[in-house]
């Protein structure tokens, strides 16, 4: 059965909304830290316009992408199929992922690259209760000198930068803001 809601909530001037947010969304990844606006989607609920945005705007047929916890809803992955055509999948072939720190779960369910090919790794979108310019200390390539975000587990994220240059991305999300952590990043504890 299809309802109005699935065709819905995509991209209502599609060329320019998703060139838009593809720069919104590489400038988030190019200066880690930085908030700044995402918007143009509109999923279903529970997926925060951000993360629907992201979706819309990175997501293919030839994108797998794995629905964790609450974000894995009968509507999402309608909305999710009609408007980009991405498969859902499990964690270890996802190639984005998204949903809460904790319904993401542990970071080594997903990919993350090869010696070969390190770009073969999986980018997690976690959904995020507030996202501030404040917590731990990041550090590295695209910050000038420091930056700092609120992030939900600095060890296991700390880990992940430990394996660069594998390792996971991450996008943060809350209602229309966006954050990035690429791996590149050092990550400091506050304090």
């Amino acid at each position: 059965m299809t309802t109005q809601s699935q065709f819905s909530g995509g991209f209502s001037e599609a060329p320019i909304q998703a060139a838009h947010a593809f720069r919104a969304a590489m400038t988030a990844m190019a200066r880690p830290g930085e908030i700044r606006s995402l918007t143009g989607g509109l999923p279903p609920k529970p997926l925060s316009v951000a993360a629907g945005t992201l979706l819309l705007t990175l997501c293919d047929p030839e994108t797998n992408v794995y629905l964790a916890g609450s974000a894995d809803t009968p509507a999402v992955r309608q909305w999710l199929t009609f408007h980009t055509g991405a498969p859902a999948t499990g964690a270890a072939d996802a190639d984005f992922a998204v949903g809460t720190w904790q319904d993401l779960g542990q970071l080594t369910a997903y990919r993350t690259g090869t010696a070969e090919y390190p770009d073969r790794s999986a980018t997690l979108i976690v959904e995020c209760a507030e996202l501030v310019n404040a917590g731990a200390t990041l550090s590295g390539p695209g910050i000038r000198d420091v930056a700092r975000l609120s992030l939900p587990d600095i060890p296991a994220l700390q880990a992940n930068s430990s394996l660069f240059p594998l390792g996971c991305d991450f996008f943060f999300t809350c209602g229309s803001k966006v954050a990035a952590l690429p791996r590149s990043t050092t990550i400091r504890s506050e304090g």
